[in-house]
Parts: structure tokens; sequence; C-alpha cells
């Protein structure tokens, strides 16, 4: 796979590389056959001198052997020179016949052996005549000999001229070789060039996302951590001008209503209607101061303050669980944290258990508040119906809601919920380090 990917990104270098690879092989192959032809020649020239040289012992040794009186030998003497004139005669006739192989297309040489079969002949008819005989023998063998010279020559100028071209060719081809790589290798290095262009626009473009993106988070944070503020200063506002206000006026109804209830007994002619009347309105009164008491907390919980969270949490958790049926289980621990902090965990299990009511449809709800290695950890968990986390929510402002005002604190908020199996709130939160006491030594 990665050879194919590498063909696709250069279309050109491997059809170049197989061109060259094949032009290598060839001109190799063409040397080598060319060479192989010229040495063989050249080899079989030796042959010329060595049956050259053979032909003119023999006819000097059948000249010799020729000259023996017959008359005045012995019988050994006339049998030694008869076999020494068939061995000579042998040694010249085969020399002709390699001769005559050799030469057997070529015109030049062969009326050249010619001339030397008459000489020879010539000679063995009068062995003891004219020694220019044999000097003329040995005139006609060197110009054969100059001939295959000329030959000689020849081959090994086709062999060099062999090498030669192995060698510009494959030194043509090394070059057309070392180009195109060196064209691969540029077009390799402008695409990776333009590769690394584009990730480094894709990495800027990323890089100014993600800054983007925290700069939107900030702000959001920022956003949120003011609307928070702005929304509880709100709540107390209110808090206070129900408290004040309102709760003034209904205590002063309910103190006017009780004395007009004391005037009436203490008439000679009692009215019952009229005292039934101011007990149910005094009763109503009770039940609104109640309903002011309880709105008043809600906005601001006073026992937040007074109590501590872990107190508040409890009080949530018994009233949440007698309002609405469920059962809620407690595992709360004193933890080091600011008032804002407080204020935050306090409003997301109020925001959690308020959810729970609304969608979870769970029978046991179980509060935490823990606090190690410096981590303060507050959950809610229910075993009800859950949620796909990966489906989106219809309304999901609380849940970011939430995220944001842990973030705003320098938490983290992690939601866990699946279908059929409940909803698992949890915020962490950095616990906040007490001060540092510094005992100051009076000066002496």
């Amino acid at each position: 796979m990665d050879v194919l990917k590498v063909i696709k990104r250069n279309p050109l270098t491997f059809p170049v590389a197989c061109v060259v690879v094949l032009a290598l092989i060839s001109i190799s192959e063409g040397a080598y056959w060319q060479s192989s032809r010229t040495l063989d020649r050249l080899g079989a020239m030796a042959i010329v001198p060595t049956r050259l040289q053979e032909l003119q012992w023999g006819v000097l040794d059948a000249a010799a052997a020729r000259q023996i009186d017959t008359a005045t030998a012995t019988a050994d003497s006339r049998r030694a020179q008869v076999l020494a004139d068939v061995q000579a005669m042998q040694v010249i006739a085969g020399a002709f016949a390699a001769l005559d192989a050799y030469y057997a297309d070529q015109a030049r040489p062969r009326a050249l052996l010619a001339s030397l079969r008459q000489m020879a002949a010539a000679k063995l008819a009068a062995p003891g005549g004219d020694a220019r005989q044999m000097d003329a023998i040995r005139a006609v063998s060197a110009e054969l000999l100059q001939f295959e010279a000329g030959h000689v020559v020849a081959g090994r100028g086709s062999l060099y001229d062999a090498l030669m071209m192995g060698r510009v060719g494959v030194a043509t081809l090394g070059l057309i070789g070392l180009l195109t790589l060196f064209i691969a290798l540029r077009q390799r290095a402008a695409l990776e060039f333009q590769r690394s262009e584009q990730q480094r626009v894709v990495q800027a473009a990323h890089d100014l996302l993600e800054r983007e993106v925290a700069q939107r988070t900030t702000e959001l944070t920022e956003l949120t951590h003011h609307l928070q503020t702005a929304r509880e200063d709100e709540r107390g506002r209110l808090a206070r001008d129900l408290h004040d206000e309102m709760g003034a006026l209904m205590t002063s109804a309910k103190l006017d209503a009780a004395r007009i209830r004391s005037r009436l007994m203490a008439l000679p002619t009692p009215a019952p209607e009229a005292q039934e009347r101011l007990t149910h309105l005094i009763a109503t009164l009770n039940q609104g101061i109640a309903l002011k008491r309880r709105i008043v907390e809600d906005l601001q919980p006073s026992s937040l303050g007074l109590l501590g969270l872990v107190a508040t949490l409890e009080i949530m958790g018994r009233e949440f669980g007698a309002a609405s049926g469920l059962q809620v289980h407690s595992s709360l621990e004193p933890v080091a944290l600011s008032a804002r902090a407080n204020l935050m965990i306090y409003r997301l299990v109020q925001e959690a258990l308020t959810n729970i009511g609304k969608y979870a449809k769970a029978s046991h709800v179980w509060l935490a508040l823990h606090g190690r290695d410096g981590q303060v950890e507050a959950s809610v968990r229910d075993d009800g119906v859950g949620f796909d986390m990966l489906q989106p929510l219809r309304s999901a402002h609380g849940l970011m809601g939430m995220r944001f005002r842990v973030k705003a604190e320098g938490g983290t908020l992690d939601i866990v919920a699946a279908p059929g199996l409940g909803t698992l709130v949890r915020a962490r939160l950095p616990q906040e380090q007490p001060p540092v006491e510094v005992d100051v030594v009076p000066a002496a």
C-alpha cells in the first residue's frame, strides 16, 4: 500500500525508473554479447600463427626427410625416413585443412593459401632446391600474419568500442537517473513544503479558534459569575424587602386582627360569626407569614450563614424528601470553602433536586459532600430514568448554568447519565486553604 501511495504521488518517477533500468539492461547485454563475439574471434585468430608455424616446420621436416640417399641408407634409416615424411605430410595437411576452414569465406587469404600450397608442393618436389623457395613460403606466411594482425587491431577496436559504449550508456543513464531523482526529490520537497504550509495554516487557524474559544469561555464564565452575583444580589434585595416590608405589614395585620377578636369577645353580646371570620383571617395571615419566610429562605438562605453548609443541605434534603415523597440519603462532611463557593454548592444541589423532582421519576436520592486531597466533591445522584448523553437535550440551560457556575469558582462539573440508570451530578472545587497565622514577636 505504501508503494502504491508513493507511485500515485509521483506518477512520472516509476515509468522513468523502469525505462532507465530497461535501458541499462539493454546496454549491458549488448556490450556483453559484442565483447563476447569479439573475444571469440580474437581467440580463433590464434590458430593462424600456430598453423603457419606448423606448416613451415612440416615443409622443412618433409624436405629434410626426402634429402636422405636411399641407396646408401640402411633399412632402419629408410623406415625412419618414410615415417618422418608421413608425419610431416600429416602436419602439412592438418595445417592447410585448419587454415582452409578458417578462411572459408575470405577471398584474399584463400588466394594466399593457394600460393602457399603451390610453393610447399614445389619445395617438396625438389627438396634440395633453392633456399629462396622457403623464403617465399615465409613471406606468404608473413603476409597472412599481417592480414590477421589487421583483424586483431579491428577486433580490439570493436572491443574498445563496445566497452566505451557501455561506459557512455551507463554514465548517460546514470545522469538521467540522477536528474530524475533530483526532479522527484524537488517535487517531494515542494509537496512537503505545501503540506507543511497547509499544516501551518490549519494549525494557525486551530490555535486562533482555540484562543477564541478560550476567550469566549472566559467571557461566558465571567458573564455567568456577573449574572449569578447580580441574581444573588437581586434575591437578597427581594428577601430583605419581603422580610422588612411585607413581613411588617402582615405582622401588623395579624396584631390588628387579634385585637379586634379580643374586643369582640369582650362585648356583652358576642358575635360568633365575626369571631370565626377573624380566627380564619389570623390563620390565613399565619400561613402567609410562613410562606413569606419560606420564600425569603429560598431567595437568601439564612441557615447557610448561621448553621453552615452541611446543616443547610441536610435541611434541604429533608424538606425535599417530605415534599416529594422520595427517600433522601445524605453523607455530608464539613469542608473548607468560601462563602461564595458555599452558596454555589447550595444552588447546585437545589437545581439538581428541582430537576429530579421534575424529570427523574426516581425513588431514592443520594446527597454527598466530602473533602479529600485538597479537593471538595459535592454530588447528587438518583435512581431515576436518566437520559442519553449523546442525544441533545430539549432544555439544557440548567445544566449549562451549573457548569459555568462551577467553572467560575475554579472547579469542574461532571454529569454522568444513562437511560434507566439514573443521573449523577458531581462538582469538584479546590478546597480553601486556611490563613497562615504569623506569630508577631514584639520588639525588645
